[in-house]
C-alpha cells in the first residue's frame, strides 16, 4: 500500500533546472509528487508518494547531501503541512500554546479548509473559536461543516435571534453533526434544560464548536485544557480579542429581545 510523506527543502542556490533534478530523481526511485508548492520565503513542500519505504528513505538520503538544497522537513504528513502545500504557506500557531491557531479574516479560506479537515475526523474534538463580533466565527465553521459533508447544529447562537436549544429530535443526536454553541449565550442561560443538553452533548463522541471558550468555561465544570484546538479569528493581527465589549452587546441584546412582542428570542 502506497504511503505518503512531507518533504520541506530550503533552497540554498536557486539555480535554473534545481525542481527538475529534484523531480526526475524521485521519479527513477519510483517515488510519485502528489502536491508541490511554496509554503515560505525560499522553500518548497512536496507530499510525495511511494510504494516502498526503501525508496523514500534512499531519496532522502540523497536530498541530505545535495549542496543546492537544505533538507528541513522529511516526515509523515501532518494537517499543518497538508494545508501548507495546499496554500502556499503555513497557519499560524501560537509558540507557547501548540494547539492555538491564529487567523485573520482574508485567511477565511484557509480557516474553513483547516476545520473541514478537524471535522472530518471521527471521535470527539472539542474546538474553541475566539473572535470579535462579524469577523466571520460563525460563518465559518458553518462553511467548514458544509466542505466536510457534515451537519451543523445550533445548540445556542445569536446568527439570528438569540437561540437557545433545550432538547434535539429525530437524527439531530447523529455522532455525524457538528454541534455549535455560543459560550456567552450559554452561560448566561437560566435554562436548566439547555444546560442538561449540553452537557450531554459534551459526552458525546462527535464535534463541539464553542465560540468565546473562555466565557464558556466560567461557571462551569469545564476548562481551557479540555479543548483540542483553540482558533482566534480577528480582522487583523494587532486586532485585541476584548469580551468586555462582548458581554455588552450580548446584554444589550437579550434586553431587546426580552421586549419584542413578549418573547426572549427563540427557545426551543
Amino acid at each position: 500500500m502506497a504511503c505518503e510523506w512531507f518533504f520541506e527543502y530550503e533552497i540554498q542556490i536557486n539555480r535554473p533546472g534545481l525542481l527538475g533534478d529534484i523531480s526526475s530523481l524521485l521519479g527513477m526511485l519510483r517515488v510519485n509528487i502528489v502536491t508541490i508548492n511554496g509554503v515560505d520565503e525560499g522553500r518548497r513542500g512536496m507530499l510525495i508518494k511511494a510504494e516502498k519505504k526503501e525508496n523514500v528513505e534512499r531519496f532522502e538520503h540523497i536530498a541530505s547531501t545535495m549542496e543546492t538544497i537544505h533538507l528541513t522537513k522529511f516526515r509523515e504528513p501532518k494537517l499543518r503541512d497538508r494545508l501548507a502545500v495546499r496554500h502556499g504557506r503555513y497557519i499560524q500557531r501560537d509558540a507557547d500554546d501548540k494547539k492555538t491557531f491564529r487567523f485573520v479574516r482574508a485567511e477565511l479560506g484557509i480557516l474553513v479548509d483547516f476545520m473541514a479537515e478537524i471535522f472530518k475526523q471521527e471521535g470527539h474534538k472539542l474546538i474553541g473559536i475566539r473572535g470579535m463580533p462579524r469577523v466571520g466565527k460563525t460563518e465559518s465553521v458553518v462553511a467548514a461543516s458544509v466542505c466536510a459533508n457534515k451537519k451543523w447544529i445550533f445548540l445556542s447562537s445569536t446568527m439570528i435571534k438569540q437561540t437557545i436549544r433545550s432538547q434535539l429530535i429525530g437524527d439531530e443526536f447523529s455522532d455525524h453533526n457538528i454541534f455549535i454553541l455560543d459560550g456567552i449565550v450559554t452561560r448566561n442561560s437560566n435554562d436548566e434544560k439547555h444546560q442538561m443538553l449540553v452537557r450531554e452533548m459534551m459526552r458525546m463522541p462527535t464535534i463541539k464548536v464553542v465560540e468565546h471558550p473562555d466565557m464558556f468555561i466560567q461557571h462551569s465544570e469545564y476548562s481551557i485544557d479540555d479543548f483540542d484546538y483553540i482558533i482566534e479569528l480577528r480582522h487583523n493581527p494587532e486586532e485585541e480579542i476584548s469580551y468586555e465589549m462582548m458581554e455588552k452587546n450580548h446584554t444589550m441584546s437579550d434586553k431587546g429581545m426580552s421586549g419584542f412582542g413578549g418573547f426572549g428570542g427563540f427557545n426551543f
